[in-house]
């Protein structure tokens, strides 16, 4: 059960003839009066032929009139107008269960609360089966105005007692972190205009789609006024930034001139401080030059980065930090991901935004390397290849599992929720970017020795685990994999218990293919010969030192070093 308090009014009468009315697609049936402040006598228009939304206006209005006429500064955002709305799914409710339902709302609110005689008149209007409309005036019988702050979070707790009371679909409890719905009006608009997205869900997007490819928010602003989005900046006599709107191209009101949506009303975390500590509190720039020199492209750093999560999430303020960041990595690997990837990614860096911020204050510096990942991923100018994309979708899946489960812990439940459908969008990518590296691989299998060899291995790494991995289809694939490490210098053996250290395999469904993008990550670098490393060393020592002046008794021999004497001397 939803209540969503609208912005104040000033038109009782307008409202009225709203909910009396037709609708905007006369979805508008039988309304009527199911509660209200005052049942005996108060004129309902929908049931009385006589009565008239002037006279009930009125009456609403008498306490706001009377205040009015006896202080200088008048009142004129006296409309309190609240529709509660059941989920499709709920069963039928009867006027009566509507009734008492709008009692303990506006209870919860404190506009009339229990045992108030002088309370501020309200009344619930039906005109559908599945919602009302309560709508009450904001100055009490006393002439004071009632204490309604944080009225929102009261009337959702009061949703959530409702709707287990009353057998219906029980919702997740708000937090305040919550981006604004988009009002009836900006609805509206998107459908008359034909947008896909009201203009605060489009501008959150194209925001956040910024953010990985800026470094301040300077950067973040002109970047998106780069990308079309209307920015309008706030400075001090300083010049300093001080806040930004943005607005959609097209979004114009009335007098055609572009409408603006300041941050925070866009989204609770897109607030200038919110995005400057993002941005700005990061470890320095890197150099060009050492970034080229890096032995790894930006997708195996970001896979990187993405091993310590789990150890990362101890403390709360680093976990929020690391978890911002990880919806930051998401969105910059679907901006560059392959056009076969590139939807689902989208829609799991979508769900998880709302994964992206809770109460919990971020210590934004804690997450440096994830960030750095992600601004190092939209500025690369090549694509990943097969197993790097795979390795790094795949530790994405476990890396959201993980913050899901953090969520849950500390009691995040849209937190959790969105993080959860982040993961669905997240193991269909994954298996899109692994198809062609099975195929690839399946075409070559070890040979039957060598599968031997590697069965002893898996049971002697992983004992737990090794039924469920040596009968896992993916298996023979998994096989090849850490015949091609063992290849390398890398030991299977080893291999195995660094990877299920690293994603804990009791709850994967399928752990062989678990394993395999993992153990490819870690072993895709040839393992050094340490004897043949140490020979060549000790042979560029020998080299680098000065000749010493020959005895008369010494042969000349232009072809031994001193290295190869001392070894012949020995011999």
């Amino acid at each position: 059960m939803i209540a969503a308090i609208k912005p104040a009014g000033s038109n009782t009468r307008g409202l009225l003839a709203y909910l009396y009315g037709p609708g905007r697609h006369d979805e508008h049936l039988d309304p009527h009066i199911v509660a209200g402040f005052a049942m005996l006598g108060m004129p309902d228009p929908g049931r009385d032929e006589n009565a008239t939304l002037t006279e009930l206006g009125r009456h609403l209005d008498d306490p706001v009139r009377l205040r009015n006429s006896e202080f200088g500064k008048k009142v004129t955002d006296h409309v309190w107008h609240c529709p509660v709305r059941a989920a499709p799914e709920d069963r039928y409710l009867s006027d009566a269960e509507w009734g008492e339902i709008a009692q303990r709302i506006v209870q919860a609110a404190g506009i009339a609360p229990a045992g108030d005689d002088l309370a501020c008149r309200w009344i619930a209007v039906r005109h559908a089966d599945d919602h009302i409309h309560i709508l009450a005036t904001t100055v009490r019988e006393d002439g004071r105005r009632p204490k309604l702050h944080d009225s929102g979070i009261r009337v959702g707790d009061a949703c959530r007692e409702i709707e287990k009371g009353y057998g219906l679909r029980q919702l997740k409890k708000g937090d305040r972190t919550g981006a604004r719905r988009p009002t009836q009006a900006e609805m509206h608009k998107a459908e008359r205009l034909g947008w896909e997205q009201p203009s605060p869900q489009w501008l959150e997007d194209r925001i956040r789609a910024a953010i990985p490819h800026a470094r301040t928010a300077e950067e973040l602003l002109a970047y998106l006024e780069a990308d079309g989005v209307a920015i309008k900046p706030r400075r001090g006599p300083s010049g300093d930034l001080l806040g930004y709107a943005a607005g959609r191209p097209g979004d114009l009101n009335g007098k055609g001139e572009q409408i603006f949506h300041p941050g925070g009303r866009i989204a609770p975390d897109l607030t200038l401080p919110k995005l400057q500590a993002r941005l700005e509190k990061v470890v320095a720039e890197e150099h060009p030059t050492a970034r080229r020199n890096r032995p790894s492209t930006p997708w195996h750093q970001a896979t990187d980065a993405l091993d310590t999560l789990h150890s990362d999430l101890a403390d709360d303020t680093h976990a929020q930090a690391h978890i911002t960041a990880l919806g930051e990595l998401l969105e910059a690997t679907a901006q560059k991901a392959p056009a076969n990837l590139r939807a689902e990614l989208r829609a799991a860096s979508k769900a998880f935004a709302r994964a992206q911020r809770s109460q919990i204050r971020a210590e934004d510096r804690a997450a440096h390397a994830l960030r750095s990942a992600a601004r190092d991923i939209v500025h690369t100018a090549t694509g990943p290849d097969g197993s790097a994309l795979a390795a790094l979708v795949a530790a994405l899946v476990w890396a959201t599992i993980v913050a899901g489960r953090w969520h849950e812990a500390k009691n995040h439940a849209h937190q959790a929720d969105a993080a959860h459908r982040a993961v669905q969008h997240l193991q269909t990518a994954a298996a899109r970017a692994l198809a062609p590296m099975l195929a690839e691989l399946t075409a070559r299998p070890p040979r039957d020795q060598t599968r031997r060899i590697l069965v002893n291995d898996v049971r002697a790494a992983v004992p737990d685990h090794a039924e469920r991995i040596l009968t896992d289809p993916a298996w023979p694939v998994l096989a090849t994999v850490l015949a091609d490490a063992e290849a390398r210098g890398h030991q299977p053996h080893q291999l195995l218990k660094e990877a299920a250290a690293q994603r804990e395999l009791d709850t994967a469904r399928q752990p062989a293919r678990v394993l395999i993008t993992r153990i490819q990550h870690t072993g895709r670098n040839p393992v050094t010969n340490r004897r043949a490393e140490a020979a060549r060393l000790k042979s560029t020592m020998a080299g680098s030192i000065p000749c010493q002046p020959r005895s008369s008794t010494q042969p000349a021999s232009p072809t031994t070093t001193p290295t190869e004497q001392q070894h012949r001397q020995r011999r």
